[in-house]
């Protein structure tokens, strides 16, 4: 299962967003830094209002979601590249997951303690960047280090790894983040081995306060702290920046879902803001979801953006894909309009599709097979 990092200064929230993503308590939310030191991880089922309507159309007994695992992460502090903090062994754990949640504060709050004193989101964006970077640095050139002389000897793997290498130190150097090198796809499967840390994707988590929660949801950019972290990841990686406020979030997972939604009514929102960032990293880890829908149960199924009809049978069992024939196919928005299949076979939106069909994120897909 492919995984999400959260990180970012201390005492920006993060222990507190994972308790609520996670609808847990495994994290220690204090008003100190480095109240986590070990990383926690909770898996995290991720919303799809779709289930629903499907369930409704087949009957379903049972709805069962796809997830994803969510990892929160010691605070980061400047000079964490070089040992400073709890800097290795939060580099460490960076370093295990696949896409980064960096929670940036965007609240002034004189009772909850800032590491640096004063409250600045892209201040903090570029520090834990910094780092990430510096980490980089070191990593490559001991890397080069240790594949120069093979490389001197003729051997061509290592002659090409420093190639890479002195071609994407100048751009970390300069402060540029791996992910914005451009690089064929040849070069891409080499350096992926490198497992630079600041060539994961990134989303932002913008927390802010209880009360400013319903207006930055409508309008993001009515917050200034939230706008400028909008543009900043919207200029330097063409990233996502989500708006939550991660007490709301904690206070909101403690309770049942329809005392959940009046709550949230009663604040003038529809939809917390960790659903939408759940969604969001689902979509950032290049995770796509197909459905199925029968009298027993409506699924989701976790696919990669891109699988074809086969592999995507396989997600269900190694049997499907083996023996796959052709997926039958309709996609959510079809179904739900037209109420089922019958009618959207009659409105040709049924289809029958092979093996190179490229599955697509809401399909609902029964598959015919023969072992």
């Amino acid at each position: 299962m492919l995984k999400a990092g959260i990180v970012g200064l201390p005492n920006v929230g993060k222990s507190t967003l994972f308790n609520a993503v996670t609808r847990t308590r495994k994290a220690e939310a204090a008003n100190y830094p480095f109240c986590t030191i070990d990383p926690n991880v909770g898996i995290v089922t991720v919303p799809d209002p779709r289930l629903a309507v499907l369930s409704k159309i087949s009957g379903s007994q049972k709805l069962v979601p796809t997830a994803i695992e969510f990892v929160d992460i010691a605070g980061l502090v400047k000079g964490a590249s070089e040992g400073a903090g709890l800097g290795n062994q939060f580099l460490a754990n960076i370093r295990e997951t696949d896409a980064i949640v960096q929670v940036v504060r965007c609240f002034e709050n004189d009772d909850i303690i800032h590491e640096l004193g004063s409250v600045d989101p892209l201040r903090d964006i570029e520090i834990i960047n910094a780092e990430l970077i510096l980490a980089d640095i070191a990593s490559l050139e001991k890397r080069r280090h240790s594949r120069e002389k093979k490389a001197k000897g003729g051997d061509k793997e290592s002659k090409k790894e420093v190639e890479l290498i002195d071609a994407l130190l100048p751009h970390l150097n300069e402060g540029n983040p791996a992910l914005t090198f451009d690089l064929s796809d040849d070069d891409r499967e080499i350096v992926r081995d490198f497992f630079l840390l600041s060539s994961k994707k990134t989303i932002y988590a913008c927390n802010v306060m209880e009360d400013e929660l319903a207006a930055a949801i409508e309008n993001p950019d009515s917050n200034e702290q939230v706008a400028r972290v909008r543009a900043y990841a919207a200029a330097h990686s063409g990233a996502q920046a989500v708006v939550i406020s991660a007490r709301i979030e904690e206070e909101l997972s403690e309770l049942p879902p329809e005392e959940a939604a009046e709550f949230l009514a009663d604040m003038g929102v529809t939809d917390s803001g960790v659903s939408s960032l759940i969604r969001g990293v689902y979509h950032l880890l290049g995770l796509r979801t197909y459905l199925t829908t029968g009298v027993q149960e409506t699924r989701a199924w976790t696919i990669i953006a891109g699988d074809k009809a086969p592999a995507a049978a396989g997600v269900i069992h190694s049997d499907f894909e083996r023996g796959f024939i052709a997926a039958e196919v309709v996609h959510f928005d079809d179904l739900s309009t037209l109420g089922s299949k019958s009618a959207a076979k009659e409105a040709g939106k049924l289809r029958i599709e092979g093996k190179e069909y490229v599955v697509k994120d809401g399909d609902v897909i029964e598959f015919r097979f023969n072992v």
